[in-house]
């Protein structure tokens, strides 16, 4: 070795002991393979022998994503969360105002593998008393769509709220009562995956929809929700209130369409 590549060695040495120490005073821990790597940081590219040709690495090929860097597309084969764990992170809940006027809380009923999910605006008395959703007025109404009109059983299908809590008076909640319920119907709709969602009634296609709609005007048509297609439709409780032929018929058709969506693909 010469003098000169000699002395450079030395000084990269002294670097590299140099920037360890200095670290260390700041609270740095270091392992064996840490002052290694600190070592060739502070060296920079290793310096060809003279007279000795340096190498080129061979190309690289490119690396494929792994399971936690890659893009996650939703499915119901994917691993979700559990109905039952979605209900004890809720628990005793006392998140929003609606906790001190409620008997009981809502949470939801049926299939936790359904195909098809209804998401509604909130208890009623009735649902208040039982702890249950839909079990009122509008709710048998809506037993009698999907057992009469479908001709499933209520219980293959999932059936929940966008909040929890009864409202005073059945009145729509209010914007920072749904915020507060919201990681909740999220995680509903995860644990049961289902294929298609039927929201009823304007408020709760609103939150779904990310805006607020007109449910007169959106209706009928499909939209989507972190992947799943939505079903806008009216309300069972507007439809007793309009209890009208033409409500039941537009109704009717919206839940033919949302239950043949939720059959295609299905297994037999």
């Amino acid at each position: 070795m010469s003098g000169t590549v000699a002395e450079e060695a030395r000084e990269i040495l002294r670097s590299a002991r140099a920037l360890v120490v200095e670290l260390g005073e700041e609270g740095v821990e270091w392992t064996a393979d840490a002052r290694e790597a600190a070592a060739v940081r502070s060296a920079g590219p290793a310096r060809p022998a003279p007279g000795a040709q340096a190498s080129v690495p061979p190309p690289t090929a490119p690396v494929a994503a792994s399971a936690a860097t890659a893009p996650r597309t939703p499915g119901r084969d994917a691993p979700r969360r559990t109905l039952e764990s979605v209900r004890e992170d809720l628990g005793e809940c006392t998140r929003c105002r609606l906790h001190e006027g409620r008997q009981r809380i809502v949470f939801g009923d049926g299939n936790p593998a359904a195909d098809l999910l209804f998401v509604g605006e909130g208890p009623g008395e009735q649902e208040d008393l039982q702890g249950l959703p839909f079990v009122g007025r509008a709710g048998e109404l809506l037993t009698n769509m999907i057992e009469k009109g479908l001709g499933l059983r209520r219980s293959d299908v999932y059936i929940c709220n966008i909040v929890k809590c009864r409202p005073p008076g059945n009145r729509t909640p209010l914007p920072d009562e749904v915020f507060a319920c919201r990681p909740f119907l999220d995680g509903q709709i995860d644990a049961v995956a289902p294929r298609v969602i039927v929201a009823l009634g304007k408020p709760a296609t609103s939150l779904l929809l990310g805006r607020d709609v007109s449910i007169t005007r959106v209706r009928g048509t499909w939209h989507d929700y972190r992947g799943i297609p939505v079903m806008p439709t009216f309300h069972p409780a507007f439809v007793l209130r309009q209890y009208t032929a033409e409500n039941r018929r537009l109704v009717w058709e919206d839940l033919k369409a949302a239950l043949a969506r939720s059959r295609e693909g299905a297994p037999q």
